[in-house]
C-alpha cells in the first residue's frame, strides 16, 4: 500500500509543474490585456513629462511585446523569482510572505469552524430527522448559504462591534495599546472572531447540509443493521460506522474548501481590514501592480493543487478500498 501511496503522491505532484504553468500564463495575459495602464496608475493626476513615463516604462520592462514579458516572467517563476513590484519596489515573494501569515491564520480559523460545526451539526441534525433541530438547523444552513459574505461581514460589525460593542470593528490587533504576551494572543483573538465567522458561514453551511444527507445515507445502509445486531454500542455504530463512511464527500469539499477559503479571503480582509493576501490583492488591484497580482495568483493556485493533494491523501486514509486499487 505504502509504495501505491507513494507512487500517487510523485504522479499528483508531477502534475503541479503544467498546472502552474498554465495558471501563469492564463492570468498573465488577462491581466496585461485588461483595461489600464500601471505606468500611468503609478504617475497618478501629476502631469509628468512624457521622457519620464517612457523611460519609467522602460524600467518596469514593460516597453517590451507581451511574448518577451511572458517568457522573461515564466524564467523568473522558474528560478523561484515571482518580480518586484511596480509600487512598493521591493521582491513581490517577500510581500506576500510577510501578508500570509494574518491569511493562513483567517482562513485556517475559518476552515475549522465550518469543518467541527458543519459535521457537528449535520450529524445531529440527521440523528433527528423531522425534528425541530433539524428545521432549524436546515433554515440556518440556506439562510448561511445564501448572505453575501461582504454583507454579513458589516452585519456582524454592525451589531456586535458598533451597536453592542463587544468585538473589536476592523485591523488584527489595537492601534492604540501594545500588548505582550497573552494579552497580546487574546487580542489577536479578540479581532479574529468577526472575519472568521463571516468567511466561514457559507462553508459551514454547506458542510452541514452534506453531512446530514451523507449521514442519513449511511445510517440506512446494512451494515448499520449488522452493527446495532451485534450489540455495539449506539455511539460507536453512529461514528465509527455511519461517520467514517458518510465523511468521504465530505471530505472532499473541505479540501475544496480550504482552497476556496484562502483564494475567497479577500472580501472579508477588505471589510475587516485585515491585513492579509486577500487585501493585498485588493490594493494591487486598483495600482495595476502586475507582479503582485500574478504572484497571488501562483501562490493560491499552488495552495488549491496541495489542498485537494492532501483531499486525495485523507480520501485513501477513510476508505480501505481505495489503498488497494
Amino acid at each position: 500500500m505504502e509504495v501505491r501511496l507513494g507512487r500517487y503522491v510523485l504522479y499528483r505532484l508531477a502534475q503541479v509543474i503544467p498546472l502552474v504553468f498554465g495558471v501563469i500564463v492564463i492570468t498573465f495575459l488577462i491581466i496585461h490585456l485588461a483595461p489600464g495602464d500601471p505606468v500611468l496608475a503609478l504617475v497618478g493626476n501629476f502631469p509628468a513629462p512624457e521622457e519620464y513615463v517612457t523611460r519609467l516604462r522602460q524600467d518596469l520592462g514593460l516597453d517590451k511585446p507581451l511574448p518577451v514579458q511572458l517568457l522573461l516572467y515564466l524564467g523568473k517563476v522558474a528560478q523561484g523569482d515571482l518580480g518586484y513590484s511596480f509600487a512598493q519596489r521591493r521582491p513581490v515573494l517577500n510581500i506576500i510572505f510577510e501578508r500570509m501569515g494574518a491569511t493562513l491564520l483567517l482562513a485556517g480559523t475559518a476552515w475549522l469552524l465550518a469543518a467541527v460545526l458543519g459535521v457537528a451539526m449535520g450529524i445531529l441534525s440527521s440523528l433527528r430527522q423531522y425534528s425541530l433541530v433539524d428545521h432549524a438547523t436546515t433554515v440556518a444552513a440556506l439562510i448561511g448559504f445564501s448572505v453575501p459574505v461582504f454583507w454579513l461581514g458589516q452585519l456582524l460589525m454592525l451589531l456586535f462591534s458598533v451597536g453592542l460593542g463587544w468585538l473589536p470593528p476592523q485591523g488584527m490587533q489595537s492601534i492604540r495599546e501594545e500588548y505582550t504576551g497573552l494579552r497580546h494572543y487574546l487580542d489577536i483573538g479578540a479581532h479574529l472572531i468577526l472575519p472568521a465567522l463571516a468567511l466561514s458561514t457559507r462553508f459551514l453551511a454547506i458542510n452541514a447540509r452534506l453531512t446530514r444527507s451523507s449521514m442519513l445515507d449511511a445510517l440506512g445502509r446494512e451494515f448499520i443493521t449488522t452493527a446495532r445486531a451485534k450489540g455495539l454500542p449506539e455511539l460507536r455504530v453512529i461514528l465509527h460506522h455511519g461517520l467514517r463512511n458518510a465523511l468521504l464527500p465530505v471530505v472532499t469539499v473541505m479540501g475544496l474548501n480550504l482552497g476556496f477559503l484562502f483564494a475567497g479571503s479577500a472580501l472579508v480582509e477588505t471589510v475587516f481590514g485585515w491585513p492579509g493576501v486577500g487585501r493585498l490583492l485588493f490594493d494591487s488591484i486598483s495600482t495595476r501592480d502586475y507582479p503582485i497580482l500574478l504572484g497571488i495568483f501562483v501562490v493560491v493556485a499552488l495552495t488549491v493543487i496541495i489542498a485537494n493533494l492532501f483531499t486525495d491523501l485523507a480520501y485513501a486514509v477513510l476508505d480501505p478500498r481505495i489503498r488497494y486499487k
